[in-house]
């Protein structure tokens, strides 16, 4: 009985840290949309321009999340045909495609809240 809690001691410290690999995962993910965030808006345009340096910023942010489903998608693939063989490659990519596209849908849901606010505004 000793050796099989030993196993599972094991295994739920294997779970513990990849856990906190993948809290560090977002948390550089985050990161990374912050300090990019700053760097879209000192790069805008005249107030005339800004119109499409929202619409701009948005789709490259719709692009670069579909860059990230897409490789996370290809490695995935990959492993399953037997070419990769690091699976925590994999894990990783799809953790962070999973992150990308939940801050998509949270910017999705707070654009969406905006429209109906101002839709329910008195003229």
């Amino acid at each position: 009985m000793s050796g099989v809690s030993g196993i599972g001691g094991a295994g739920g410290l294997q779970q513990i840290l990849a856990m906190r690999q993948q809290i560090i995962d977002r948390s550089n993910l985050l990161q990374q949309v912050k300090d990019a965030a700053p760097a879209s808006q000192a790069a805008t345009q005249p107030a005339e321009a800004q119109g499409d340096s929202f619409a701009g910023a948005l789709k490259n942010a719709l692009d670069s999340v579909s860059a990230t489903q897409q490789k996370a998608s290809a490695l995935s693939a990959a492993y399953e045909r037997g070419e990769e063989t690091d699976v925590a490659k994999v894990m990783l990519a799809r953790q962070e495609a999973g992150v990308a596209f939940e801050a998509t849908l949270q910017v999705r849901n707070r654009l969406l809240s905006a429209y109906q606010d101002i839709m329910r505004m008195g003229v």
